[in-house]
């Protein structure tokens, strides 16, 4: 049934295609904005989306998907939740599978494209490279449209021989895919190449389900009425358009064109709304203003190294400080109300407002140590830490249980090691206990043991090394590796 509502939408439908870098959250918020109804992501690979965790962001009202390193791969919005389609890049299916459960319920369908001749897809056996192996195009489409409730379609490039292309069109569609995009190029041609009409046609009889034509973008379509001209003379259900959108998303406008200028600030403003990243923010508005590049703003504009540079260039200044203070605000309000819940969650559990800072700590030294070794000291069971990490700015808070009693910091720590530091401190000063800080009048035990396994040592090696009739030049330098405790560094 979802397959043919999806059927249904993709029928007589205009889809912003994807494209490298052109798919991101502003860009397909403003096609949206301007008539298309569909929107692409950008081509995402398998193994790193694999990587992600989903994180709902309150502040941006959007779904991230987020490296370990904090670094944003995928973000979505409520908005575009029935009208994203999520492209991916994949040689395995049971990849495809693993990335498409990760991201179905955010999206309204997942593609996997088999048109792209670019060296980072094809050398990974991924993109135009799956051309030439039918039976991996088979198992991976097969794969996802059993293994998920979403449905699937799939993107790629005409073969040498028109022949060889509807055995591939038709066995694909046996797989059950909802569509089929074709780019009307063979995988080593390019723009300037003339688009194959007449075999995007022949698969378009060739086939029952949708087929989608691309590949429009440098010949055929300037402005709406292409639109329609295009998918007609391919006998599509549709049109795919990446870079003469990228270009002027407007062009999904049927009144016409809108002027650049507004375009870019519109685009600008959603970059802005939903953070993102400056660089990408730059390359899309280069690719709007092409042969304009060398105008003052154009250059203002290939200068700018910061988000607020890149507004500034184009008289939104303004608007860059007041959205950039909203969203703090916003922030702010989310992370009181957050506290406040929290501690009328557990109010048993004792709180100080402190951070770990290793620089008031000898190297060999730290919190988490002195607990761990005052616990072993009095026969009691070790620490035990509960991490947890707050959507809102993902930001870390770890609370430490000792003898039945719960301590963390009433702050959040950039890191999951940080949080747990934090928390010990709080332990050790809520018990009377020295925590090996630097300058402590009461000595640490465990700085005592330290030195004393220290000694020991230096003796033993002044002991061989006269034995053995070599003499000590310099004190070696001891590491934890030594030692009987494992290293714990914040």
């Amino acid at each position: 049934m979802i397959v043919n509502n999806l059927t249904l939408c993709y029928q007589g439908k205009v889809i912003l295609a994807p494209m490298v870098r052109v798919g991101t959250l502003p860009m397909r918020l403003l096609a949206l904005d301007y008539g298309a109804d569909i929107v692409y992501c950008e081509e995402l690979i398998d193994i790193k989306m694999l990587q992600c965790k989903r994180v709902v962001n309150e502040v941006l009202d959007t779904v991230d998907f987020v490296t370990p390193d904090e670094r944003v791969v995928f973000r979505t919005c409520e908005r575009e939740r029935n009208k994203v389609v999520f492209q991916m890049g994949s040689a395995d299916a049971e990849r495809a599978l693993a990335v498409a459960k990760l991201i179905e319920n955010d999206v309204a369908g997942v593609d996997v494209n088999m048109g792209c001749p670019k060296e980072y897809s094809t050398k990974g056996g991924m993109g135009a490279a799956l051309l030439s192996d039918p039976d991996k195009i088979e198992k991976i489409l097969s794969t996802l449209v059993k293994g998920i409730c979403k449905p699937v379609t799939c993107k790629i490039r005409i073969l040498p021989t028109l022949e060889d292309t509807l055995n591939l069109v038709k066995r694909i569609e046996r797989t059950g895919v909802a569509a089929i995009a074709v780019h009307g190029r063979k995988k080593e041609e390019r723009p300037q190449h003339p688009v194959h009409c007449d075999i995007i046609k022949a698969i378009a009889e060739a086939v029952s389900i949708p087929v989608i034509a691309n590949g429009g973008s440098h010949d055929h379509i300037k402005v709406y009425s292409d639109l329609e001209a295009f998918r007609q003379e391919t006998s599509a259900s549709s049109v795919m358009v990446a870079r003469a959108a990228m270009w002027n998303p407007s062009i999904f406008r049927k009144e016409g064109l809108q002027p650049l200028e507004k375009i870019m600030q519109e685009y600008i403003k959603y970059a802005v709304r939903y953070d993102n990243h400056y660089a990408n923010t730059k390359y899309c508005l280069c690719q709007m203003l092409r042969e304009q590049l060398e105008t003052p703003q154009g250059r203002k504009l290939h200068a700018a190294q910061s988000s607020q540079e890149i507004c500034d260039a184009f008289e939104l200044g303004t608007f860059y400080e007041e959205m950039v203070a909203e969203l703090a605000a916003k922030a702010a309000t989310l992370q009181i109300q957050a506290q406040e819940e929290e501690e009328a969650e557990d109010p048993d559990v004792i709180r100080m407002a402190i951070k770990f800072d290793k620089r008031q700590y000898p190297p060999q030294i730290t919190p988490k140590m002195c607990l761990l070794e005052w616990c072993r000291k009095e026969k009691l069971a070790q620490p035990v830490y509960e991490t947890i990490q707050r959507p809102v700015d993902r930001l870390f808070r770890s609370i430490v249980t000792v003898s039945e009693h719960k301590y963390c910091s009433a702050l959040w720590d950039k890191s999951k090691k940080l949080a747990e530091q934090a928390a010990a401190i709080v332990c050790l000063r809520s018990l009377g206990l020295p925590e090996g800080k630097l300058g402590d009048n009461t000595q640490s035990p465990l700085m005592h043991k330290r030195k004393v396994e220290e000694r020991e040592l230096w003796k033993d090696r002044e002991n061989e090394e006269a034995l053995s009739g070599g003499a000590p030049h310099k004190k070696p330098h001891l590491t934890l590796a030594t030692n009987n405790i494992a290293p714990d560094r914040p």
